[in-house]
């Protein structure tokens, strides 16, 4: 078997309009003779909760998936990939998987604890990281697999299940005695995902009101997932005395300081969540009302594989996963591209802000 010739889409740390392409040599013979398989990843999607990977490479260890050079980072992204070098028992060159990968054509992993259904990357450097994002879905054991649902599923699924968990956190919690959520970043696609979870709970009394830019506000409305819609410059407008809860997909010191400017000692739960507005980052800030808190997904995936045991979160999750299938088919639609050229575009797009909330972007390095 040939050598296969790979490319790597990497970004400064420290400067991430800073971009390259990395090529490397694999042999998938030495691949497999040392009991791992070689990976070429078919295509994947990228959207602003990439670029909070990135955002939060250092802080959250996201830089330590897909190991790059000294002050180099390769962003992780969800996608499908197939075997074609193996040298592992019960995992066929051909078969197809999903998960998380780099932006690259290629990937070698080490695979253990292989089941009918998954299997998980033993690699040493993943040692430790988040199991969820160490696990591989084999998807001819999938019965929600289908293949023309693969856009979707890159896309939207990673960000679903994690407004899936925020609105299970924020319930479980009863809402910290809030009675409104204001969701920050409206129109990004886990806000949307929180938006339609949130509904589906009907908690009586609650009202979910969506804060998003001038330009995005008719497309937010349109969707028709918030009871309220609020532009970010007519946050005064809103009910300072009600207790309010507020999950925030931007990261903005400048908004996360109006909020608690704003309504004070009501905020009674302030959660992080993403950094799209990554130039303007919060960091730690000395604010009246609840201290905000980052909400780590992974912590949510234990809490309740240890309330509900095995398969209870992903039979709760099936629900809304349907849903938000259903409501996408409405306002989101697919672009596809590929090659050096269009991924290193599609990546600068994403980083400014400038992809449509009403896009969601599939791209292939093959």
């Amino acid at each position: 078997m040939a050598t296969e010739q790979t490319i790597a889409f990497e970004v400064a740390r420290k400067d991430l309009r800073a971009a390259r392409f990395v090529r490397e040599a694999v042999d998938p013979q030495a691949v497999a003779a040392a009991g791992k398989a070689l990976f070429a990843i078919d295509h994947f999607a990228l959207t602003a909760n990439n670029i909070t990977y990135a955002a939060f490479g250092e802080q959250m260890a996201y830089w330590n998936f897909f190991p790059a050079a000294e002050g180099q980072g390769r962003i992780p992204v969800w996608g499908f990939a197939d075997v074609v070098a193996s040298g592992v028992e019960d995992l066929p060159v051909g078969e197809r998987i999903y998960g998380y990968f780099p932006m690259a054509s290629h990937l070698v992993m080490e695979p253990v604890r292989v089941s009918a259904r998954r299997f998980v990357d033993g690699a040493e450097h993943r040692k430790g990281l988040p199991a969820v994002y160490n696990s591989y879905e084999r998807v001819a054991a999938d019965p929600g697999y289908r293949s023309e649902r693969e856009a979707a599923q890159m896309i939207l699924k990673p960000l679903v299940l994690t407004s899936f968990l925020i609105a299970d956190f924020l319930d479980d919690n009863a809402f910290f005695g809030a009675r409104q959520v204001l969701v920050v970043s409206a129109s990004s696609k886990t806000s949307l995902g929180l938006a339609l979870c949130l509904k589906r709970l009907a908690e009586p009394g609650l009202s979910v009101i969506g804060l998003t830019s001038r330009g995005n506000r008719a497309f937010v409305e349109a969707t028709g997932l918030y009871d309220r819609v609020v532009t970010y410059d007519a946050i005064a407008s809103l009910d300072a005395d009600v207790p309010t809860a507020y999950v925030d997909m931007a990261g903005s010191a400048e908004l996360i300081t109006s909020l608690h400017g704003h309504f004070r000692e009501r905020i009674v739960h302030a959660c992080r969540v993403g950094g799209t507005h990554w130039q303007d980052l919060a960091g730690r800030l000395d604010l009246p009302g609840a201290r905000p808190k980052f909400f780590f997904a992974p912590d949510q995936i234990a809490k309740r594989h240890g309330d509900w045991g095995p398969g209870g979160l992903e039979e709760r999750f099936a629900g809304a996963w349907e849903d938000i299938l259903a409501s996408a088919k409405g306002w989101m639609t697919v672009r596809r591209a590929e090659g050096e050229a269009a991924v290193a575009d599609a990546y600068r797009q994403t980083l400014e802000g400038l992809v449509a909330p009403d896009t969601g972007l599939v791209l292939s390095l093959r």
